[in-house]
């Protein structure tokens, strides 16, 4: 599936802002074999006084800018168009839980994809007890890694509840797992904490997931999303699988991935620092458009 891509970010500020420096993940990455990025470009209003384009250890595209003094607002504007596969796993070939260890001390590579990255606490995912117990009772009778990943994303889609207004980015883990509540990034960091409380090493998925209107409706300008998913290292036959416990599905051609890492702080879609007095305010739209529709 071939789709178009636009995503608008703006900011106003209550004051003008002395100073902007600003690191945006918002281009979509190159997944050989599953998503191939046909071209990619981001906007910035005001235009920068500086920008670097680089590529970070996950195999992220960034963009770093610093912003004029003076401005009173800001718009980040990503337009892409991206080649997205439908993945099938096929077969479970993940191991059983107790062989993962091995397998994980297997591995001697040390890059970005390698699992040891994704095992201990990261700056936004605690290793906490009540969730690795949880985790360990919802998933008590999964057979192999793949099955124990499904099941507990199931588990949370069930038990926790999606509200937008219930968090914010800044929200710690373990509020939003006591209360049982919030956004993607929160189902998807609960999950994290969970699977690598059992020792499965698991990591954070930024992107953008397709929206369909109900039967007979249109589809809204901008309501497509942003979006955060789980993917999780299933063994050394299997490697790694993407799940969306948000939705209760695997990850699949309706999902585009933006960014990888170990949790939110690694994949922000804009993240810096602001020298300014007073408030802002800021909203968000994404148009994610099949080849042939309008």
């Amino acid at each position: 599936m071939i789709y178009d891509i636009r995503l608008v970010i703006e900011y106003d500020y209550a004051r003008p802002a002395a100073e902007g420096r600003h690191l945006l993940h918002l281009a979509p990455m190159v997944l050989p074999g599953l998503q191939r990025v046909i071209r990619s470009q981001i906007k910035v209003v005001p235009k920068p006084v500086e920008r670097l384009e680089y590529t970070d250890f996950f195999g992220n595209s960034v963009v770093a800018v610093t912003l004029p003094a003076g401005h009173d607002s800001v718009t980040f504007e990503a337009i892409s168009r991206v080649e997205r596969a439908d993945l099938d796993l096929g077969l479970d070939l993940s191991s059983p839980l107790p062989a993962l260890r091995g397998e994980i001390a297997d591995v001697w590579d040390l890059g970005p994809l390698a699992p040891h990255h994704y095992l201990g606490p990261s700056p936004r995912v605690v290793l906490a007890a009540e969730i690795s117990d949880y985790a360990r009772a919802a998933t008590a009778k999964g057979a192999t890694v793949l099955d124990i990943v499904r099941t507990f994303g199931q588990t949370l889609y069930r038990d926790m509840r999606f509200d937008a207004k219930a968090t914010t980015v800044d929200t710690p883990l373990l509020d939003a797992f006591r209360q049982r509540e919030g956004v993607c990034q929160d189902f998807a960091q609960v999950m994290i904490a969970g699977l690598r409380g059992l020792g499965i090493p698991a990591g954070y998925v930024s992107g953008f997931l397709r929206t369909i209107p109900p039967p007979g409706k249109a589809r809204l300008e901008g309501a497509d999303a942003m979006h955060a998913w789980v993917r999780a290292w299933c063994g050394a036959d299997m490697g790694w699988v993407e799940y969306d416990p948000t939705n209760a599905c695997a990850a699949g051609q309706d999902h585009v991935t933006v960014a990888l890492g170990r949790d939110y702080g690694d994949v922000a879609p804009v993240a810096g620092i602001l020298r300014i007095a007073g408030g802002q305010s800021s909203t968000q739209s994404v148009d994610m458009i099949p080849e042939g529709e309008i």
